[in-house]
């Protein structure tokens, strides 16, 4: 599952985790450097970004001993995530050093099967994030989250590597209404190739 902060990655992979009897892979948010940089703190971006790129290749590595053949892994991120937030982040020089470890890291990544990009408004998202009220996501921006979901849109515009689901998350809820849920399931049981974009049915109502 990708998707900006706020879009409900997480919520929806412990739905479906349960559903499939899947193991569920959640990314460490417990970054010591986000509070400063949400704060603004000069050079907490870099070493928020370092933290994250480490961490999540430690996960990565977890996941690679887990017999993918039998076993369904569902995550909250791809590997590929850490880049558009580095992207959108760092300056030239600090990118320039990020991606000479970016770069061997994500060569020994496995690829998922599947990726689903969930998209959503900067207000959606951002009254998604009041609601679950994280401390350190409180100095989150409506600027820096339009920023974000921009950043998303145009990585998975050009994105090819999977099989890409897109779902437009506005109007529906996976946790409160079983029939978005049930939706969504029939789609992902429905093997295809490249990118479909899937308008559930309570958001054509």
């Amino acid at each position: 599952m990708e998707g900006p902060i706020g879009v409900g990655k997480t919520s929806l992979v412990g739905l479906l985790a349960k559903k499939f009897s899947g193991t569920e892979v959640l990314e460490d948010v417990q970054n010591p450097f986000l509070s400063d940089f949400y704060a603004g703190k000069k050079g907490s971006a870099f070493q928020a970004q370092i933290y994250f790129l480490l961490s999540r290749y430690q996960q990565q590595l977890e996941i690679a001993q887990i017999d993918l053949f039998r076993h369904l892994v569902v995550a909250d991120y791809t590997f590929a995530k850490d880049k558009i937030f580095a992207s959108l982040t760092l300056t030239d020089a600090e990118m320039s050093l990020y991606d000479r470890l970016y770069g061997p890291l994500s060569e020994s990544v496995a690829r998922p099967d599947l990726v689903v990009h969930l998209t959503a408004s900067v207000d959606t998202c951002l009254s998604r994030i009041r609601k679950r009220g994280r401390a350190y996501e409180k100095g989150i921006t409506s600027t820096y989250l339009k920023s974000l979901i921009e950043a998303y849109n145009y990585f998975f515009y050009h994105y090819t590597a999977t099989p890409l689901l897109v779902i437009d998350t506005n109007e529906i809820d996976f946790v409160q209404r079983k029939d978005d849920l049930e939706d969504l399931v029939q789609q992902l049981v429905r093997p295809f190739r490249g990118t479909r974009v899937y308008v559930p049915r309570s958001a054509k109502r």
